[in-house]
């Protein structure tokens, strides 16, 4: 409920008294009474029913009490309806629901945020396909500027439901008139437009009846030379008509759609009477059936989300497919960010051999550092390794859940379900986690340098070069768009580009038809590094490419993808003549 004194919205109106009273956002439903009481005119409040008004005066006041009561006397904001049933053999079978004005600056109680309310509060109401908007403008401000006509465009573009109304009609400056607006030239609306005269605030004051309201405004209509050869469409009566027959037609072509929607309901509704017919709620085998099913329910979801068997997304990666984006792609690429760098390593091993030796003069290169520096080597697995188990471990979590949605119903049984496996799941991770740093322990235990895998230090490289040339040339690994933030190699700044990588070279070209080649990058030598959150640095012969990904998923599989081709990830301390790329 609205103190507020423009009312720009209306899903329909008439010509009761109560229509000029206080201009509060007030529902009224004017229904065809029982034929023993057609002599009798009254009104019905919703917060007081089985009460009958008869004296119009008294329903004024009580709607500003009703509203005081909601909204105080500060001009405060409340969406309870204030509900109000008119009951006359005067009225047609409308229903109105009185909406209030845009505000946009926050007076005496209003929410600094009164605007996006009122807004929300509109939408709430004018969005429903099944009712009719009253899209009421004054005629002496600039219907360009009006925000009914501008929101009612927003939620019916087609103008199917939208019916213009103008007012003040009687106080424009003299010289002008709003003709072009009522005979739908200026801003022309697919139901057109309906001018009225409504009582001014004096009137009001005054007590001017109703009827001599109606009266001045015929009179209005018909003696004003830019109105009268359109006086018959025009004024409250004629918008009464219009909107009961217009209403009328509006829900005979709406309801099809309402009853097809209706059959499917009852349809449903039937289903769930037949599941619950001999449902007893009092009987504990049955409460226990009922909570199996659900338990029984959520397993099955769970494993087929697990599995993919389920549900399939067309919209993103969920479940399994998450976890093992998590085991090819993000472990992989935190494996390879161990690595230390060769210049480091290189001082790394000068150091502990020189450690080792102590004050002697070394001979010979000492186990003891090659063991030493090895198992430093092997302890850096650990952190990737329980990092790549907490990322399963929320993904497991998140799985959870989503699958006991299905219980949102019972709110104690969802919890004790989540709990449940909640606990179960960190029970396992515990025990994996123990497995894991036992399995790294095992390999730090002992150095078995006569093992066939091992190949030592004099066929590292040999071995290295010999996996470089079994390398497919023209092996395509990964296709895709990419947007190119670039200065240096292209001009114009930021620009998408369909790049693919192989097997030895990074190109990219001006579309996926791939006829137009922008440039191509050797692999040889090149590193790269992360960046923002969607994306990662890679360098190059003295060149940055920056290179965004629409998402950190996407980013995460071109880092796998340049790991197969051979791009490992750089380490923090470089040189200064060290190669850059950059994909940020």
């Amino acid at each position: 409920t609205f103190s507020d004194p423009t009312t720009i919205f209306k899903t329909f109106t008439d010509a009761a008294a109560m229509s000029n009273t206080r201009p509060d956002p007030t529902a009224i439903s004017n229904t065809r009474p029982d034929p023993t009481a057609l002599a009798a005119e009254y009104a019905e409040f919703g917060h007081q029913r089985g009460r009958k008004y008869t004296n119009f005066e008294e329903v004024r006041q009580e709607i500003e009490a009703e509203t005081d009561r909601l909204t105080g006397r500060n001009k405060g904001i409340s969406n309870v309806p204030i509900m109000l049933r008119v009951f006359s053999p005067h009225v047609l079978n409308l229903t109105l629901v009185d909406l209030p004005g845009m505000t946009k600056v926050a007076v005496g109680d209003q929410p600094p945020d009164i605007e996006v309310q009122i807004r929300n509060m509109l939408l709430e109401f004018i969005t429903k396909e099944n009712c009719l908007i009253l899209a009421v403008s004054p005629a002496n401000s600039d219907l360009a500027n009006s925000d009914a006509l501008k929101l009612a465009k927003e939620v019916d573009p087609a103008g199917t439901r939208t019916i213009g109304v103008i007012t003040k009609l009687d106080l424009m400056d003299q010289g002008t008139d709003a003709r072009e607006v009522l005979e739908n030239k200026l801003l022309p609306l697919r139901r057109g437009y309906i001018g009225v005269v409504n009582r001014s605030q004096k009137d009001i004051e005054g007590r001017k009846d109703i009827k001599a309201a109606m009266a001045a405004e015929r009179k209005f209509f018909l003696s004003h030379p830019s109105y009268r050869h359109m006086a018959e469409r025009m004024g409250t009566p004629y918008l009464q008509r219009c909107l009961n027959q217009q209403l009328t037609n509006h829900i005979r072509e709406t309801l099809p759609s309402l009853r097809s929607e209706l059959q499917t309901k009852l349809l449903a509704l039937e289903k769930d009477y037949q599941a619950y017919a001999n449902f007893s709620p009092d009987d504990p085998s049955i409460k226990t059936k009922a909570m199996m099913t659900m338990i029984n329910q959520f397993t099955d979801e769970f494993t087929q989300s697990i599995e993919g068997s389920g549900e399939v997304s067309t919209k993103e990666l969920s479940g399994g497919a998450r976890i093992n984006r998590i085991f090819h792609e993000r472990f992989m690429y935190m494996l390879h960010q161990t690595e230390s760098d060769e210049r480091e390593l290189r001082k790394e091993i000068s150091y502990t051999i020189r450690n080792v030796h102590g004050i002697r003069t070394g001979l010979f290169t000492p186990d003891m550092a090659f063991e030493r520096i090895v198992k430093q080597q092997i302890m850096r697995l650990k952190e990737p390794t329980l990092k790549c188990v907490d990322m399963v471990i929320e993904e497991l979590i998140n799985v959870v859940h989503k699958c006991t949605q299905q219980m949102a119903s019972y709110p104690r049984l969802r919890e004790a379900v989540e709990t449940t496996v909640t606990n179960r799941i960190r029970e396992q991770e515990t025990r994996a986690k123990t497995q894991l740093m036992l399995l790294v322990d095992i390999q730090l235990a002992y150095m078995n340098t006569n093992h066939e895998d091992f190949i030592g230090f004099a066929n590292a490289q040999q071995r290295t070069e010999s996996t470089r040339k079994e390398r497919v040339a023209n092996q395509v690994i990964r296709k895709g768009y990419l947007t190119l933030n670039n200065v240096s190699l292209m001009r114009g700044g930021s620009k998408e580009c369909w790049f693919v990588l192989t097997a030895e070279s990074l190109m990219w070209f001006k579309d996926e038809e791939e006829r137009e080649k922008k440039y191509m990058l050797p692999l040889d030598g090149l590193k790269i590094r992360d960046g923002e959150s969607r994306g990662l640095n890679t360098y190059k012969d003295y060149k940055t490419l920056e290179l965004a990904a629409e998402s950190a998923d996407e980013v995460d599989s071109w880092k796998a993808s340049f790991l197969r081709a051979g791009v490992y990830p750089e380490r923090e301390s470089r040189e200064t003549d060290e190669v850059k790329l950059r994909l940020a």
